[in-house]
């Protein structure tokens, strides 16, 4: 079998450059065998092999970096370079950190082994979508991490998160649909999938095919990543499906679809006549500030959330939009999944923490009864603000810069402003966390056990250490996609 050189190397039929994929893919396999078999106290074990897939990944993905191997594999559908494999270490991190919040929800249940193999398998989907270099190959992991995905909503099996599964899946169902019609459209267009192909002949494609497909695209990949217009359905997910299955709906889809969408727009479309940096500057803007719109009288702490990453989304589809004006981009865009990724899961985590608190006034007082997990909180709600020295306040000055650089401003002016807006309902939470009035009852603020907890902390200090040690990071988010 031939091999290429780095940042040009073809290996058709490569497998050792899915590791990662196959990892996840494979434990799911076997974990759907094995418990099927294993009595319900053993089920702990289909967790145990998740997060070995994980580290397994993570550790292929480590010497893959170590070792400067960049190469396209089956007939150049997919890519494992740079984007790929930073995108990776965040998928499979975060993923690692939402198997361990999850240990005490659903330990014991009829259907545990279900739920990791749901995880694994929506999981494998992100990753496929990271490395997708072809419009099909696109379509294909976005199903894979989608169906799962709407079954763990309904994990709960209630009311409330039947109809959010009901809701994901329906817009789901009708976005993914759409999503393949600008498939159509592309092929028609360009006569071709590949990425790079597409990338030779839609210059000379009719303006409104190319135009039409592009929309059709996007919306897919936006709805993915819970953008506006396509982001009703977050709000009413993380309220009604368990608080893990909101943490990783608040990630990991995020992940994969923004990667997913980045390397579309740079590799397929940068001669493109359409102005589609202008249709994503536009999109962010609207997000960001829907969401903190939305997010301002919020008192739920399963919803508040849900608006928080909507506006997040709104700051890293800025780099999106300047993904072919500026060398910025691509470093800003995966710094901020990281940092985003670890902080968002981190305050999550305290909410898994107290399954009781459903409310901000329920943490009335939690800074004296549980100082540590406010603390976690303090971290982590002025994180998603962007205070130093935390990782979102560097990946923040990384995307405005490069939304700057690329010729956006105004846009930058509008994040700045959105952020401190967004300041107003972080401090509506992290207010009672400290009041010195009466605390809220006892079981509000009762614990769930440690490993939530252990998650918690560790997300924070991963957040705090992005922040402090982000100059040695950002390098590895720097290097050319592969053609």
């Amino acid at each position: 079998m031939p091999r290429g050189d780095r940042g040009s190397g073809t290996e058709p039929r490569n497998l050792t450059a899915l590791i990662p994929e196959l990892s996840l893919v494979g434990a799911a396999v076997i974990g759907l065998l094995a418990g099927s078999w294993l009595p319900r106290r053993r089920q702990w074990l289909i967790a145990a092999l998740a997060a070995a897939a994980c580290t397994t990944g993570l550790a292929a993905t480590a010497v893959t970096m170590a070792i400067g191997r960049e190469q396209t594999v089956f007939a150049h559908t997919f890519a494992v370079d740079t984007a790929t494999d930073a995108g990776r270490l965040i998928v499979l991190g975060a993923l690692l950190l939402v198997i361990a919040m999850s240990v005490e929800t659903v330990r014991g249940h009829q259907r545990e082994t279900e739920y990791w193999v749901l995880l694994l398998l929506t999981g494998a989907g992100s990753l496929a979508l990271i490395g997708a270099n072809d419009l099909l190959m696109l379509f294909a992991a976005y199903l894979l991490a989608s169906i799962p995905a709407y079954a763990l909503a309904a994990f709960a099996k209630d009311a409330r998160g039947t109809e959010a599964a009901l809701k994901y899946y329906l817009m789901g169902a009708l976005l993914g649909t759409t999503m393949l019609a600008g498939t159509a459209l592309f092929y028609g267009a360009g006569h071709a999938t590949l990425y790079r192909d597409l990338r030779a002949a839609l210059p000379a494609a009719p303006y409104g095919l190319v135009a039409v497909g592009l929309v059709a695209v996007l919306a897919g990949l936006l709805f993915k990543a819970g953008a506006g217009p396509a982001h009703g359905w977050v709000p009413d997910v993380t309220e009604g499906a368990h608080t893990p299955v909101a943490a990783y709906v608040t990630t990991l889809p995020k992940i994969g679809a923004l990667i997913a969408g980045y390397r579309l727009l740079h590799q397929a479309l940068p001669d493109s006549v359409v102005n589609w940096p202008l249709l994503l500057a536009i999109l962010a803007a609207v997000t960001m500030t829907l969401g903190n719109l939305a997010a301002f009288f919020q008192t739920a702490v399963t919803r508040l959330p849900a608006y928080s990453t909507i506006s997040q989304v709104g700051y890293l589809l800025m780099a999106l939009a300047v993904a072919t004006r500026t060398d910025l981009a691509q470093k800003s865009l995966l710094f901020y999944l990281a940092a985003y990724a670890a902080t968002d899961l981190g305050a999550l985590a305290v909410v898994t923490e107290l399954p009781h608190a459903r409310t901000l006034d329920n943490y009335r007082g939690l800074g004296r009864r549980h100082p540590a997990l406010a603390a976690v909180l303090l971290i982590c709600l002025l994180g998603l603000v962007g205070t130093p020295p935390t990782g979102v306040f560097l990946g923040k000055l990384e995307i405005f810069s490069a939304a700057i650089d690329g010729g956006y401003t105004w846009l930058a002016a509008l994040a700045v402003a959105n952020t401190v807006a967004s300041l107003f309902y972080y401090l509506r939470w992290l207010a009672p966390l400290f009041t010195t009035t009466a605390p809220a009852p006892a079981d509000t603020q009762t614990v769930l056990g440690r490993w939530a907890a252990a998650t918690a902390y560790t997300a924070a200090t991963i957040s705090l250490a992005l922040g402090i040690a982000g100059g040695t990071v950002l390098p590895f988010a720097t290097g050319s996609l592969l053609p």
